[in-house]
């Protein structure tokens, strides 16, 4: 779909997140002086506001996608920011750098396998009093067989939010503030998610290509409006590692 504009063309982040979500969660963080990592960073829009925030924070960011990181390394540096902030492509969980004082996972839990091993591998990259702020799906209801369908999931593959919370006391963080998506931040994601292919199918209406964009977009909206919408949730968890 080499017509087609890139997601950061329509999504501020590749996650249901409002602005003020955003804006909201960065001023909760303890960035002074503080080395930020986000770990599956997709174009790093979350950590660049962390690093604009604080003029003594940096940081690093780490994600599989090349055109991803080659978007956010220009971001950077149109926002005067490429002196304080490294985008490396790589897999997240091969990551070996230093321990963070702020660590960003944002639905990038399939690089470790899942939830639990995510948890797992990212405490190791946590400092003692230092925080993860960790952005996972979870079933808000009992998943319905189209839900299941639609993402292509087992029941077993999330939990509930009050399960996802113990799954990161299980590994070692204690539950500093705990929030879930609202269905506006789900609508507008998944619209937005769409958007490009959209703009396209009301220009070119016909040819290969435009036949398989229309039929991603309308698998798209089918899967979201007669599956997981209202069934799949997304929690933003801020979590502390104890100093002891």
């Amino acid at each position: 779909m080499s017509n087609v504009d890139p997601l950061w063309v329509d999504l501020d982040f590749n996650s249901p997140m409002a602005g003020c979500r955003a804006s909201a969660l960065v001023a909760s963080l303890p960035l002074r002086a503080a080395r930020v990592v986000d770990l599956g960073c997709g174009w790093a829009e979350l950590l660049l506001r962390c690093v604009a925030a604080e003029p003594t924070a940096t940081g690093v960011g780490v994600d599989t996608h090349e055109a991803a990181i080659t978007h956010g390394r220009s971001e950077a540096a149109a926002r005067g920011l490429a002196d304080r902030v490294t985008l490396q492509v790589g897999d997240a969980a091969a990551w070996s750098g230093e321990p963070a004082d702020v660590l960003l996972c944002v639905g990038a839990s399939h690089a470790w396998g899942g939830t639990t091993q995510a948890l797992a591998g990212l405490r190791t990259f946590v400092r003692p009093n230092g925080r993860l702020v960790f952005g996972e799906a979870f079933w808000t209801r009992p998943p319905t067989p189209e839900a299941l369908q639609a993402l292509d999931a087992d029941v077993d593959d999330y939990g509930s939010l009050a399960d996802l919370v113990e799954l990161a006391v299980g590994a070692g963080f204690r539950p500093i503030a705990v929030a879930e998506a609202s269905t506006d931040e789900w609508d507008s994601f998944e619209s937005r998610y769409a958007g490009a292919w959209e703009r396209f199918l009301l220009t070119e209406a016909d040819g290969a290509e435009a036949d398989e964009v229309r039929a991603r977009a309308d698998g798209h909206r089918a899967r979201w409006l007669c599956g997981y919408r209202g069934v799949l949730g997304f929690a933003y968890l801020t979590l502390g590692v104890p100093s002891g």
